[in-house]
């Protein structure tokens, strides 16, 4: 099992940014898909972005397309997420989350692909 940590969360003014960061610890392994996602009070958590462990090439939810930025450091066992020109929108619990299989595509946004989860950081946008 592998227990993921997320920081870096906290209130911003919109076209400002934050970089949230993921720790992993226990059974981590190199083959891993690692994802953020995001949920706000009454909605489903959506997907924001994944990478592969190793790197490789991420994939981007539309919304945050060109503005985030999702990478690995396996050194560390740390994801992050870099995000710029944020905006009111952006504002919710943001949350790192694990996969057995590396792929990371348009096929791996669903929540139910990851099997372990961050207790969440929050990420508050003003306008």
């Amino acid at each position: 099992q592998v227990q993921l940590v997320e920081s870096g969360g906290g209130l911003v003014q919109a076209g400002g940014s934050l970089r949230l960061s993921c720790t992993a610890s226990g059974r981590t392994f190199s083959d891993n898909g690692m994802g953020w996602f995001r949920q706000v009070p009454g909605k489903e958590r959506t997907f924001v972005a994944c990478i592969n462990w190793r790197g490789g090439i991420p994939y981007y939810a539309d919304s945050v397309k060109g503005r985030f930025t999702i990478s690995s450091d396996n050194a560390k066992n740390t994801v992050y997420l870099q995000m710029n020109s944020l905006k009111p929108e952006d504002t919710a619990v943001y949350y790192c989350a694990a996969r057995k299989t590396p792929f990371c595509s348009v096929a791996y946004i669903d929540t139910i692909l990851y099997t372990s989860w961050g207790q969440g950081t929050q990420v508050t946008v003003s306008s």
